[in-house]
């Protein structure tokens, strides 16, 4: 790795940020090449953030060669482009591990790096968490500086500019960074711009402008309003930082993110300023790797891939995913009813929605990263007359919960959420692991909750659904089906489990594409032990089948309940009262996830650890029954 010529590599040397700062200016474009090599050639075998990553490489240079981390705080928002940063921060030989199993994580993390200052994985959360330690800094008298690093895609969550708003209204001293990847603010980047950045980051224009505020102050009330609407009429006219401006926040940009030699010292002179600061600076996301560069939405987040070619390599052969099956499935029933629209929060890709909008162009709506808007959106075409289904991944849901609660359940609102990515999610870790959903929402009145033991279960939940004048949820699972026949869709009993075995020694009640284990883990027991068990495939969450259960309940006999969520608030411990609540007495297990967040790794490696794949089932049962 020497893209530099004949220089000695100089990302080999970086062992922390105290080898950055040994390196002269002229050097970093060199150290920015080589860690663009690095990143493709890392995550080629094992997949990740690589568009993110590669957009940020100076930036994340710069930031590091004038601050002082981690005595100064660099918080990045999501943290999908902190790659670079765990580069610089002492994580350089651990990277092929980023997002594996016992690696490191795909985001920040605090118990990984004390250069990692807060937390990410959810978007928009960097300004808020910036201006909490900023205030703490202020209360325990310190003087170090607090940095949030935040995309244009991440700005349009609301929290980011109730951040904002908080921020620019009480004058601490806060830098924020804007990456803009996208360009859509101020699309032209050039010398001038560039030049204009550094002027007014320099001490004396801030000192004229501090000088011309206070001039303004003193004049008679009438001059100084007129003088003030003329500079924010001159202002709104050739700064496109208004907005932030009117906010309490400097704003400074936009600026070149690429190019050392306007980044350094635009970041210089922000060190010097006062109060919150806003630089904007622009971005390629995916720069260095021309196949991220064109398709930045693929090339976002994937699996291993090509070096030379820029493909992914897929496994062949497999049978569609759920998020496939889900977006044609909506689409098709969308042929034949007008009524039916499709929400996404910023994830028309990882949905699969960008399959319906392309045959439904205006009944699709991309909200952006605003779960929330999207939930009481999603309640107002109800109420409209439409049928919207909400496609959002389960841990982002949690984001909209109180729209849920008021502003579809309580009105009983006939809005159906779409929750991918349920239970496990493999290499995202904690912070994208669907476990609450069945805690968070059974409790709530009016809604139904279904969960498809396999892809043709789905397609009927979703037909199912339409048929419901009320609140909707429906979860699956990340990752592909089995492959089984999907045939024509049909309208379920509501209300109903589906008894898959019978059995004199016992009944397992499973939750969704937990069956296809379970039923696995009854078929071994049976075979092996000579352990007879029922088998229930319980489909509907809420409403909870309560005379199947009563019906099949053995006295005496094992009563196992497993489900891809949470024991704390699970279906399963209202599964429990009701057994004993009918007489019911015998050994019960709840073979779920346990009160803590899980670790990165493949979902198969999780799903191991946890026991709750067929293996796993089967040894609990096994302890259960003293076999």
């Amino acid at each position: 790795m020497n893209p530099a010529g004949n220089k000695p590599s100089l990302l080999a040397g970086m062992h922390g940020t105290a080898d950055l700062k040994a390196l002269k200016p002229e050097q970093l474009p060199f150290l920015a090449e080589e860690m663009r090599h690095y990143l493709i050639e890392t995550l080629a075998p094992i997949g990740g953030h690589l568009g993110a990553g590669l957009g940020v490489v100076e930036l994340t240079i710069a930031l590091h060669y004038l601050f002082d981390s981690p005595r100064d705080k660099i918080i990045w928002d999501v943290g999908h482009q902190a790659y670079p940063h765990k580069m610089l921060t002492g994580r350089l030989e651990r990277m092929p591990t980023v997002r594996q199993y016992g690696g490191l994580s795909g985001f920040t993390k605090r118990s990984e790096s004390e250069h990692d200052p807060f937390g990410a994985g959810h978007a928009s959360t960097s300004i808020s968490a910036a201006y909490g330690m900023a205030a703490g800094r202020d209360l325990n008298g310190e003087h170090h500086h607090v940095v949030a690093v935040i995309g244009d895609g991440a700005l349009t969550g609301g929290m980011a500019f109730e951040a904002l708003n908080h921020a620019g209204a009480e004058r601490r001293r806060l830098l924020v960074i804007l990456n803009d990847n996208e360009m859509s603010i101020a699309p032209n980047v050039g010398a001038m711009s560039s030049y204009l950045a550094r002027i007014i980051t320099g001490k004396p224009y801030t000192q004229a402008k501090d000088a011309a505020k206070r001039i303004l102050e003193k004049l008679p009330g009438g001059i100084e309003a007129v003088a003030r609407r003329m500079e924010e009429h001159v202002k709104g006219m050739i700064t496109p930082g208004t907005l932030f401006e009117e906010l309490g926040f400097r704003y400074i940009g936009p600026v070149d993110g690429h190019d050392f030699d306007h980044l350094l010292p635009t970041l210089a002179n922000c060190k010097e300023l006062d109060g919150p600061i806003l630089l904007h600076t622009l971005t390629k996301k995916g720069l260095g790797f021309s196949p991220a560069e064109e398709d930045p939405e693929t090339w976002h987040g994937l699996g291993p891939y090509n070096v030379q070619t820029g493909e992914p390599i897929k496994s062949s052969g497999k049978p569609p995913s759920y998020t496939q099956v889900f977006a044609d499935t909506l689409a098709d029933m969308a042929d034949n009813d007008g009524r039916i629209v499709a929400i996404t929060a910023a994830m028309p890709g990882g949905t699969g929605l960008a399959r319906f909008a392309r045959r439904h162009p205006g009944r699709c709506f991309d909200v952006g990263i605003a779960e929330q808007h999207a939930v009481t959106f999603a309640g107002g075409l109800a109420a409209a007359g439409r049928r919207p289904f909400v496609a959002i991944y389960s841990t982002f849901i949690q984001r909209g919960y109180d729209q849920i609660v008021h502003d579809v359940c309580i009105q009983n609102l006939p809005v159906t959420f779409c929750l991918d990515r349920a239970g496990i999610v493999g290499a995202d870790g904690a912070t994208h692991t669907g476990m609450f959903d069945i805690a968070f929402l059974r409790c709530l009145p009016n809604i139904t909750i279904m969960a498809p033991k396999d892809e043709a279960e789905l397609r009927h939940m979703l037909a199912t659904s339409l048929q419901i004048d009320g609140p909707v949820a429906i979860r699956y699972p990340r990752g592909n089906g089995y492959g089984v026949e999907q045939g024509e869709m049909a309208v379920l009993p509501v209300g109903k489990a589906e008894m898959l075995e019978d059995g004199p020694d016992g009944l397992v009640i499973a939750v969704g594409t937990r069956c296809r284990d379970a039923l696995q883990a009854v078929e071994t027991l049976r075979r092996e032990d000579g352990l007879h068990l029922g088998l229930m495939n319980l489909r509907f969450i809420k409403p909870l089948d309560v005379q199947a259960i009563d019906r099949h309940l053995k006295p005496g006999g094992l009563l196992i309940v497993v489900e891809e969520g949470t024991t704390q608030g699970g279906i399963g411990e209202q599964i429990l009262c009701e057994a004993v609540r009918v007489g019911w007495s015998g050994p019960f297990v709840h073979v779920a996830m346990p009160d803590a967040f899980p670790d990165q790794g493949t979902q198969a490696e999780i799903l191991r650890d946890l026991e709750l794949d067929a293996d796993g089932i089967v040894a609990r049962l096994r302890r259960l029954s003293g076999r």
